[in-house]
């Protein structure tokens, strides 16, 4: 395997790193060595399983956002021009539409194994996943994802979508009885992602008003309302839930600043696919991307996890996927309107990410240093997919501002 670490790209460079050949380079290279790793993702079963650190699946519970993002992935490869894609993408799909649709009930369940339901919850994050699944899978080529498209945003709509309030419904039980009034900024969130990539394949402008809805309201009436930080969690009437605190990985207390990052960014994505309209999103978006990193990034390196409601650290924890959510943001900012800042940021989080996250030895990225900058093993097991890195590599790649799966045609062959 290529030895990627400490040189992302010359320090030297003049000018901005993602136009510079050797950059794009490694950026290519790193993208390669994902898809390579986690294409041990299928097992002989059919099964989309969860890595271990070197590589070997997990012996634990198929979950829904494992596949999805998965399929996902490597649709994206597969436009990027990776080799044998094509194949993974269909066995993720069969295994949405075998193994997690639910034929009684109707929508997606979020866990099974060996073909029984382990965990049956209808979650509003993870049928997003499915949307986006589908979505880019079919702008990847794939007409059999159609099918699966048609059935997940038909849930969405009849389940999920709140009309009234522009923004979705969190959680049910299988059978589509209520359990909590939680709503969540992470799940609307993704929804966002996945409307974008829903309009992209079909033309359809309700995914893209209904993306805009969601985003007028965390980026016009919430972020400036809470000093430009995203308030994570929510009561049914859309009120900030100040003292929840759920699951450590999917709902920690607080804000999470790597959230802004991937708001700001999809922020101009739905700018751009509007036509670039006179609106102040693209002002909204860097004001979210700048706020997130002087709050979050740490003396030593690397961002912190979660903030206090009132900016301070609450969870000075590292992980992956901040890291590869700033550079996205980063590269999307220096593609629209580059600032001086926006360069030394890149360079920056993309020299302690070669130095810290990218697995030379075995591919992929590892999950969370400790305070050594070592692996440690506290909130993700294993390496957990290869979403948010394989984005990290493929954005900055991209031909276009909005960082969409068209703009990634051949861009593997081309770095």
């Amino acid at each position: 395997m290529t030895d990627l670490r400490n040189r992302p790209g010359p320090a030297d460079a003049p000018g901005h790193w993602i136009d510079d050949p050797s950059h794009r380079r490694f950026l290519a290279a790193d993208a390669r060595a994902q898809l390579d790793f986690f294409a041990a993702s299928l097992d002989q079963n059919g099964a989309i399983a969860a890595l271990d650190r070197s590589g070997t699946p997990r012996p634990v519970p198929q979950e829904l956002h494992t596949v999805t993002r998965f399929v996902h992935s490597y649709a994206l490869g597969q436009i990027a021009g990776y080799p044998g894609a094509a194949r993974l993408v269909d066995a993720g799909l069969d295994a949405l539409w075998n193994q997690h649709r639910d034929t009684v009930h109707g929508g997606y369940v979020w866990a099974v194994r060996d073909g029984a339901i382990t965990d049956d919850q209808k979650l509003a994050y993870g049928h997003a996943f499915v949307l986006l699944a589908a979505s880019t899978a079919m702008i990847a080529g794939h007409e059999r994802a159609r099918n699966l498209f048609d059935d997940v945003a038909g849930v969405i709509d009849a389940r999920f979508w709140d009309e009234t309030a522009g923004l979705m419904r969190e959680e049910f039980r299988r059978d589509w009885t209520t359990f909590s009034t939680y709503r969540g900024m992470n799940a609307n969130m993704h929804t966002t992602e996945a409307m974008l990539a829903a309009f992209e394949a079909t033309g359809d402008r309700t995914w893209l008003t209904r993306a805009g809805r969601i985003l007028a309201f965390l980026t016009e009436v919430m972020a400036p309302a809470h000093a430009w930080r995203l308030p994570e969690h929510y009561t049914d009437d859309w009120r900030v839930d100040f003292g929840y605190a759920g699951n450590p990985m999917f709902r920690p207390a607080g804000t999470t600043p790597g959230h802004s990052f991937e708001l700001g960014r999809l922020l101009i994505q739905h700018w751009a696919l509007s036509g670039r309209p006179d609106t102040t999103a693209p002002g909204t978006a860097r004001r979210l991307i700048e706020t997130a990193l002087q709050d979050a990034w740490r003396p030593d390196g690397g961002f912190v996890y979660t903030l206090s409601h009132g900016g301070a650290v609450d969870i000075p924890d590292r992980y992956w996927w901040p890291m590869t959510e700033a550079i996205g943001a980063l590269a999307t900012l220096i593609k629209l309107d580059p600032q001086p800042r926006d360069e030394d940021w890149y360079r920056r989080i993309w020299t302690f990410a070669a130095a810290h996250f990218i697995d030379t030895d075995r591919g992929g990225w590892i999950p969370e240093i400790d305070d050594a900058g070592l692996p440690i093993e506290r909130q993700f097991a294993g390496k957990p997919d290869i979403y948010h890195a394989l984005q990290a590599d493929l954005f900055p790649l991209a031909s276009g501002v909005a960082d969409t799966p068209k703009h990634l045609a051949g861009c593997l062959g081309d770095a």
